[in-house]
């Protein structure tokens, strides 16, 4: 028996006026991003492009529109948590971007419950606030719903890693969700020195970092997430590491500073795979693709390990795969993957 599959994909709100419309029937679900937290409360004034979601939504009516709000760095969270007053004023502000803007619900993306990393405030009762918070903006969701007469969905963006399980109550979270989106990119980059894959199936042998999708898919279902509440990430980016020690074609190597963002999937495919030097590697082990030209290591997805990630998808019965960000990938050989791995049979 076949299943209707998750394809989320982020969009920037400056993205939206260029979507093609072959390019959106292929996603069941678009994460506008972002809106931001301000005073307890959901911001859209910076966003230009949210006026065209009535037009998009009538000739798109299948597509579920979503307005992501966070993102790294991106602060407001804890503070609006922390009390009734101030999770109740975020929930109302949630209803009236829904409201206004024709949206199908609210994806939430604190970068992260419990964590100042990025800059912003944190506090250790951020874990059960961040319930709360999540509990409020559902009951009012839900009632905006039954006066409507449908259903306002909830999601969140989750960090990949056991550092997320820990700061927070997933098995009380998940209740409140439609589904939590696994942030299974960057999962090796910004913090770490040494090279590897930073949206990999599975871990390879010999590679320190144990964290892969599969390990996080792990983790959350350990934390009390069910597996048809589950989507994981892909990465239409890449992350790159320079001056490496030419040996094992650059993997599971140190270099001298972390991994910074490398080039889109676009220009990726324009001017680095099997070109310019840079010769495509496969790990069957990890199930993902890299690049070395002798002394850069590039970390990415293809079209390969995204079948691959579909296919896992399918076997674990999870709710489908989500990616970072639409405008990464000009070519759309990505998505056209995407799609197909998860609506073929």
């Amino acid at each position: 028996m076949s299943r209707n599959y998750v394809v989320a994909g982020y969009v920037s709100d400056r993205h939206l006026p260029e979507l093609p419309k072959e390019e959106l029937l292929k996603l069941t679900h678009m994460n506008i991003a972002f809106g931001h937290v301000r005073e307890d409360r959901i911001e859209t004034g910076h966003l230009q492009n949210l006026g065209l979601l009535p037009e998009l939504k009538q000739e798109h009516p299948g597509l579920t529109v979503l307005l992501s709000v966070g993102g790294w760095s991106a602060g407001g969270f804890s503070e609006a948590a922390s009390t009734e007053a101030g999770r109740q004023a975020m929930a109302e502000s949630a209803i009236r971007a829904v409201t206004e803007y024709a949206l199908d619900g609210i994806d939430l993306d604190w970068e992260y419950p419990c964590y100042a990393e990025a800059g912003i405030a944190a506090s250790p009762d951020d874990k059960a606030n961040f319930t709360l918070l999540l509990r409020t903006i559902r009951e009012a969701l839900d009632r905006q719903g039954q006066r409507d007469g449908r259903h306002y969905g909830l999601t969140i963006a989750a960090g990949a890693d056991q550092y997320y399980i820990d700061g927070t109550e997933m098995a009380e979270v998940q209740r409140y969700l439609d589904f939590v989106q696994l942030m299974t990119y960057d999962m090796r980059g910004g913090f770490q020195t040494l090279t590897g894959h930073h949206t990999n199936l599975y871990t390879g042998t010999g590679d320190l970092f144990r964290i892969s999708v599969d390990a996080s898919v792990n983790l959350f279902v350990q934390a009390g997430v069910p597996k048809e509440k589950i989507v994981i990430g892909a990465a239409f980016y890449s992350r790159m590491w320079k001056d490496v020690p030419n040996i094992n074609q650059g993997l599971y190597q140190m270099s001298p500073g972390p991994g910074g963002y490398g080039p889109e999937f676009t220009t990726l495919a324009a001017e680095y795979i099997d070109q310019n030097g840079f010769v495509r590697y496969w790990d069957e082990e990890a199930k993902a693709p890299y690049l070395f030209d002798g002394q850069t290591f590039i970390s990415y997805d293809d079209e390969a390990s995204i079948r691959c990630k579909c296919e896992y998808v399918k076997a674990q019965e999870l709710a489908g795969v989500m990616f970072w960000e639409y405008g990464c990938d000009r070519t759309h050989r990505l998505l056209n993957a995407l799609h197909q791995g998860l609506t073929e049979l």
